[in-house]
């Protein structure tokens, strides 16, 4: 990976048409940034560019595996949607687009047993990271077995359909693909429907052995990953083997009331080995003061969902939104700053740790 994370430029190298809301864009390396973008399957990484002046940045999941000869993410296009907009009538190949080096923890296990079963749950565009640790694990575990649970509209809104069914003529034996769809019947009630808890329970006593699931990756709209999580945990499965990430950026509360007496707060903000001292100003978070300073701090959704702004912080903060870290990474002190307002007393936030 990068040492120093941070955007680069890279050239489009392709443009596709995967439904009629989702389009993929691929991305030539080259060689002298190959090792900034070597990456890990489920990873994201995040665009800029500036729109009608305003900076504007989004993160698109990896739908390739570290093996595949390319890097290519999926857009799916947003009514009203600036970012999605723009890719989808102005991004073409030959132009150049500042990306930021992969990064994401919804990966899978780096010393997997032999024969484990790896399930992927996923509504819409939520396949696209999910894709990728398909085709990793199925290339790289020659004895792994996985089953994809895929929720749709209708078959015509299925992303990488075409792919889905090549990788399972390849793997023909290894790959099970169950496809849900919510606006067409089908012969078979289990089938029909959205991918929700309810429905994952049935799958959990009828196609699905709990007892034989090894990992999970869940990704879709917030709601259906809550539900869908809480049905895993209830069936017996493992809460360190089920793995969630939330497309979409939901609507973060509004920010707590400030205190009018309350003075600024001093933040020691240690990025690429330097130190940079950063007054948070009453009702500021930690990104939003360091941003206002000057400094060039990873962020991308500001909704608390991505994890590009994570940093250790030492000092009390209150965290509004977090559908991001896990139980141990806030227990060792880290915390998304575009979420986190401190309580008082000075702060130490160290984005290299």
């Amino acid at each position: 990976m990068a040492e120093r994370p941070g955007f680069r430029q890279l050239r489009v190298a392709d443009v596709r048409r995967e439904t009629d809301e989702c389009l993929s864009i691929a991305l030539d390396v080259p060689p002298e940034l190959a090792e900034d973008f070597r990456y890990l399957p489920g990873q994201y990484l995040t665009f800029r560019t500036v729109l009608d002046g305003v900076e504007v940045r989004r993160s698109y999941s990896l739908c390739t595996a570290p093996g595949d000869d390319e890097l290519r993410v999926a857009v799916k296009q947003v009514p009203g949607g600036a970012f999605s907009s723009y890719v989808a009538t102005k991004v073409r190949p030959g132009d150049v687009i500042d990306v930021m080096t992969p990064e994401g923890r919804f990966t899978p296990a780096p010393d997997p047993k032999p024969h484990r079963h790896v399930v992927g749950v996923a509504a819409g565009s939520g396949i696209t990271p999910v894709m990728g640790i398909v085709r990793h694990v199925l290339a790289t575990e020659p004895t792994a077995r996985v089953t994809v649970v895929y929720g749709n509209r209708t078959a015509s809104s299925v992303v990488f359909r075409e792919a889905l069914a090549d990788l399972k003529d390849r793997y023909l034996d290894r790959l099970r693909v169950l496809h849900v769809l919510s606006r067409e019947g089908t012969e078979i009630p289990l089938y029909s429907g959205r991918v929700d808890g309810a429905k994952v329970r049935m799958m959990l006593q009828t196609v699905l052995d709990p007892r034989d699931i090894d990992e999970v990756f869940v990704c879709g709209p917030q709601e259906m990953s809550v539900a869908v999580r809480a049905a895993l945990l209830e069936a017996g499965v493992d809460a360190h083997r089920v793995h969630v990430e939330l497309f979409g950026t939901p609507t973060p509360p509004p920010p707590p009331p400030t205190d009018p007496a309350a003075g600024d707060v001093r933040a020691k903000v240690v990025l690429h080995g330097l130190t940079r001292e950063v007054d948070v100003k009453p009702g500021e978070t930690i990104l939003e003061a360091g941003r206002r300073s000057g400094l060039e701090l990873p962020w991308s959704c500001e909704a608390g969902v991505c994890a590009t702004c994570r940093a250790r912080v030492e000092g009390d903060v209150d965290m509004a939104v977090n559908h991001a870290l896990e139980p141990w990474e806030l227990a060792a002190g880290y915390r998304l700053t575009c979420q986190s307002r401190p309580r008082g007393g000075d702060l130490i936030v160290d984005y290299d740790a």
